[in-house]
């Protein structure tokens, strides 16, 4: 069975819309001023939900600023994703790799165990490789360790 392309199905205003933004912007929180990354203590410099691309210290972007920069993040996340993704995902499934995705990288998630496994028809083991990805800049963040475990559950429908 070919995969509906998670693209396709994240057009707007559609349930897994609302349900990715929910969440990831949830898990990433919102910030309107510019921060240094919370491991480095600098680059990637941050603002909105969890958005990097062009950010410098000092900016400040407006809430309608920050959605449109979300569901544009996502939409190119998704892109990505359904180049390395090639097993059919549940929304579920599909929320809990677009989270892991923009949180590591695109790259970083299609190289990963969890797409490698997702991909090999090992679905319980893709989702429990979720866990893994809990730290950054070789430090465990709490706040990782949940999402992570929050993305688990998304991922096996719970």
């Amino acid at each position: 069975m070919t995969p509906t392309p998670i693209k396709k199905r994240l057009a707007q205003g559609s349930v897994l819309t609302i349900l990715a933004t929910t969440f990831i912007g949830g898990e990433e929180g919102l910030r309107l001023n510019a921060y240094p990354d919370p491991a480095t203590r600098g680059k990637p410099w941050t603002d909105c939900y969890g958005h990097t691309a062009g950010v410098r210290p000092g900016m400040r972007e407006s809430l309608t600023q920050c959605k449109e920069l979300l569901r544009q993040d996502l939409g190119k996340d998704a892109d990505a994703l359904d180049k390395c993704v090639t097993y059919p995902t549940t929304n579920g499934q599909a929320i809990a790799f677009l989270s892991l995705a923009y949180n590591i990288g695109t790259g970083g998630f299609c190289r990963s165990s969890v797409a490698r496994d997702f991909n090999a028809g090992r679905t319980q083991k893709a989702c429990d490789d979720l866990l893994h990805f809990d730290r950054a800049a070789g430090i465990t963040f709490p706040g990782l360790t949940h999402r992570r475990q929050a993305e688990r559950r998304l991922c096996l429908g719970e």
